[in-house]
């Protein structure tokens, strides 16, 4: 008689940069359905203290980081009130020692903009296995990152749902790839007259029709933006250059992307736009496990439209082209400036369109050099956030 064959789980310590945003609860939701695979080793948030210690008293993690000494100190004595064992630390050296300490296993990198850039090189360095919802890492230092993935044996899996589906459309198979198909919903301004873009308000911008997201990329995607960073991030993960890489307006957001074969065959990946759907398959690659994902309902969805992208519309698209193309620090210089031009929209210092107007302006004033090292990527995110700072300034905006 054969005995039953027995599968064992390894249980996995996960630390999650960025808890607390909107990637981050999705995680700890596809955690909490299967508390046998993973446990919470670190929980890092920027300032939500009272969000990240809900979640540190739920999954109980060995350590809790925070931006500064402050915060710190007061989800110590909230830990510490509750009976959590939980460590509390701050600062990006903190962030980075909880992306590559040995006891980790995976590093979610879901930290929004430049700031995650660090963590996620060191748990690359570090040989870890990591689930990249940071696009800027791949938009900022993508040669540096993808050496460091090559050189130290980490396993880099996309979370983005675009990237996400076009690697298991592509992995089906890896060889005769002719095009990468990127959709996008086309955000809130898809059909809005471009004259009525002028007075477009933060609030407008941030109600995205499909996808539940923070404030800054739900205006990356009103813009375009997003899907220009993802067109860059796609270059690096896959290998492709921007001639192969097309952006399709798809507004019902069912089909996260498609690739093209040489023989005439499309392969698509289809499901609810749900984070879950992703984050769950990273973590548990190359195994598939509960999402908590609806089922996809055809009969529901009815029809599925596509368009091709308005580049006059959406400028900002453009612009990531033209870095992609140029290389070096141009697209360091275009997220950085990015990212303060919608810091700036936010707060009603700068108007929507003058987003791609800053962004043109900044990469103009400053020539893309090499990105030899992390420094040189660094001195170009600087300079190019001082020229977008004083650009608002002369404009009057600030």
């Amino acid at each position: 008689m054969v005995a039953d064959a027995v599968c064992i789980v390894i249980k996995q310590n996960i630390t999650v940069l960025g808890s607390t945003g909107s990637i981050g609860v999705s995680t700890l939701d596809v955690m909490r359905r299967h508390p046998e695979r993973y446990s919470a080793f670190a929980l890092c948030a920027h300032s939500q203290v009272d969000k990240l210690f809900e979640q540190c008293r739920e999954f109980k993690p060995c350590f809790a980081v925070v931006r500064d000494a402050a915060l710190a100190r007061q989800l110590t004595e909230m830990c510490r009130t509750a009976g959590l064992m939980t460590e509390v630390r701050h600062g990006i050296e903190a962030l980075v020692e909880m992306s590559a300490m040995p006891e980790v296993d995976a590093v979610m990198a879901a930290i929004v903009g430049a700031a995650g850039l660090e963590p996620t090189l060191a748990a690359a360095r570090a040989g870890k296995k990591i689930m990249l919802a940071n696009k800027e890492v791949l938009v900022m230092a993508g040669e540096l990152f993808m050496r460091a993935v090559r050189e130290h044996g980490a396993i880099l899996l996309p979370v983005d749902s675009e990237h996400n589906a076009t690697n298991f459309s592509q992995g089906l198979s890896a060889t005769g790839v002719k095009r990468i198909l990127l959709t996008a919903s086309g955000g809130p301004f898809r059909t809005k007259a471009l004259a009525e873009l002028h007075d477009v308000t933060p609030e407008a911008a941030c109600a995205h029709p499909n996808w539940v997201m923070g404030r800054k990329i739900s205006v990356d995607s009103a813009s375009m933006m997003n899907k220009g960073l993802e067109v860059i991030e796609a270059h690096w993960l896959f290998a492709a250059p921007p001639e192969q890489i097309q952006v399709v307006v798809h507004p019902q957001s069912v089909v996260h992307s498609a690739v093209e074969y040489s023989d005439g065959s499309v392969i698509a990946q289809m499901g609810n736009p749900d984070m879950r759907t992703p984050i769950a398959y990273a973590l548990a690659y190359p195994e598939r496990i509960d999402s908590g994902v609806e089922s996809l309902d055809l009969f529901k969805v009815a029809r599925l439209d596509f368009f091709p992208p308005d580049f006059e519309r959406f400028p900002c698209l453009r612009l990531a082209y033209d870095v992609l193309r140029q290389g070096g620090t141009a697209p360091a210089i275009l997220n950085a400036a990015n990212e303060v031009a919608v810091a700036a929209f936010l707060e009603r210092q700068l108007p929507f369109l003058g987003i791609p107007h800053l962004i043109e302006a900044v990469l103009s004033i400053l020539p893309a050099g090499p990105e030899g090292s992390l420094a040189d990527v660094l001195e170009a995110d600087n300079e190019a956030r001082r020229q977008a700072y004083r650009f608002i300034k002369e404009q009057g905006f600030a």
